[in-house]
């Protein structure tokens, strides 16, 4: 099997998000020290974040859990070749659960939403994983 360039796109994507975050944050710290509600230097020390940015402080960290062990498994199945449509699949899902997470974690923060679409992209990576192994064991 020929390892193709579709397995980098899912990346691409996540990769995509996480910048929007960092730039949603900043906007939120800035807005947050303009209105007087933290001063500038509470950022240097990191000791607290404020109301008006902590959910999307929270949900970036979220994007440096799980997703690392996406990561890993788009890359190992890439330069292994055993990466096909299923595994290109499970990484589209994991994407698109991360964007839906992240939405809901923004807006609403309604668990009942936000943790089905956790356990997809959990679940989407952890067959990504399993995959991997099968396709090790039998080649």
């Amino acid at each position: 099997m020929l390892s193709t360039d579709a397995t980098l796109w899912p990346m691409i994507a996540h990769a995509a998000l996480v910048f929007f975050l960092y730039w949603l944050l900043s906007r939120k710290r800035y807005l947050a020290v303009r209105a007087g509600s933290v001063e500038a230097g509470e950022f240097r020390e990191n000791h607290r974040e404020p109301p008006e940015s902590l959910a999307v402080h929270n949900n970036l960290k979220n994007q440096f859990e799980l997703p690392v062990l996406f990561y890993a498994a788009c890359l190992v199945l890439y330069v292994s070749t055993a990466d096909n449509g299923g595994t290109v699949a499970l990484a589209w899902i994991f994407v698109l659960s991360r964007y839906a997470h992240s939405y809901v974690h923004l807006t609403s923060n309604r668990l009942r939403y936000r943790r089905p679409l956790f356990m997809a992209g959990f679940f989407a990576v952890m067959a990504m994983w399993v995959w991997l192994a099968v396709w090790l064991a039998l080649n």
